[in-house]
């Protein structure tokens, strides 16, 4: 996959500033004491849609718009952020939009995409199921299918990274959760642009280990997917753009168990009093897990959503 240059990722952020402002990054002292760091945190809990996902979906929709116009309605798998996102993305361009979740998927989630205007279906088991059948209906419904992970979609979630790197440009390491993929790749695309030396440090959940497992393997290797906190990262089939890119510009990726995103979950409310989702605290517990080899360094990390159901937040708090 070719990442986008200064110049794309300049265009694109001309097109996310049309749905939001830059969101904000800050330094905590009480995380800074709790991990013996200079801690940034990239606050994309703060967009129209709790979460990062806006940016790609307003750049994928901005290029269908403009080069297929006939296009009427677009259809996508989600388990909750990125649905958000295509239906805000959508229905503003006057697109409909039907999202694909999985059963069971997150209450609040579902009802979110409903309030943006998407027709939600529920299908399968997990993500993996949902997205096959979203491209099943993509056929059957005459809809544009729009994938996970996309070129585009990098070239959206790329402005938030230049965003943080040139606030924050000296930056040792940053830590970035891995879904299907296209939040780490914009971050790569941005630090490769800007000629930076930061490492980057991809994250996944113990229970969602496909990327990992692939990174480790330099292969697609598919895994079972279940994590209850991180609901956002647990894809069991890695993309092989994704991949690709990973094994030539990551540093490495840590696993953290559920436990471990609970604290994280914990620490941000207790330091910052920001609700992170539990996809979005993966990057805080693997700083926690490693923290013993970044004292003293500029490290940083992507709070990417803060959309959690009440249940498992309160839960996620009062574990101890």
């Amino acid at each position: 996959m070719q990442l986008p240059d200064l110049a794309a990722i300049n265009k694109a952020t001309l097109i996310v500033r049309s749905v939001m402002p830059p969101t904000p990054q800050y330094t905590w002292p009480l995380l800074n004491a709790r991990t013996g760091t200079e801690l940034w945190v990239k606050h994309e809990n703060h967009s129209p849609v709790g979460a990062f996902k806006l940016r790609g979906a307003a750049v994928y929709m901005d290029w269908l718009k403009h080069s297929q116009p006939a296009v009427t309605g677009v259809i996508a798998a989600t388990r909750g952020n990125h649905g958000q996102g295509v239906a805000l993305a959508a229905t503003r361009l006057g697109l409909t939009a039907v999202i694909v979740v999985p059963h069971g998927n997150s209450r609040e989630k579902n009802r979110a995409m409903e309030a943006l205007g998407a027709e939600l279906i529920e299908h399968g088991d997990d993500f993996q199921a949902a997205l096959e059948y979203a491209m099943h209906l993509a056929e059957t419904r005459n809809l544009h299918f729009l994938p996970s992970f996309h070129p585009l979609l990098v070239h959206g979630t790329s402005t938030y990274a230049l965003e943080f790197l040139t606030a924050v440009p000296e930056l040792d390491t940053i830590y970035v959760p891995i879904g299907m993929g296209s939040s780490i790749c914009g971050m790569i695309a941005v630090r490769n642009a800007l000629g930076l030396k930061t490492k980057i440090i991809g994250v996944v959940p113990t229970n969602a280990p496909a990327f990992a497992l692939s990174f480790r393997e330099k292969k697609v290797v598919p895994a079972l997917a279940n994590s209850p906190l991180a609901d956002g990262l647990s894809c069991r089939l890695p993309d092989a753009e994704a991949l690709e890119t990973a094994l030539a510009n990551v540093d490495h990726i840590v696993e953290v168990g559920e436990e471990e995103i609970a604290t994280a979950m914990r620490a941000y409310y207790q330091d910052t009093h920001n609700v992170a989702e539990g996809a979005a605290a993966a990057g805080l517990a693997a700083v926690l897990q490693e923290v013993a080899s970044l004292r003293g360094l500029r490290v940083g990390v992507v709070l990417t959503g803060s959309n959690v159901d009440q249940e498992l937040f309160i839960g996620a708090l009062n574990t101890t």
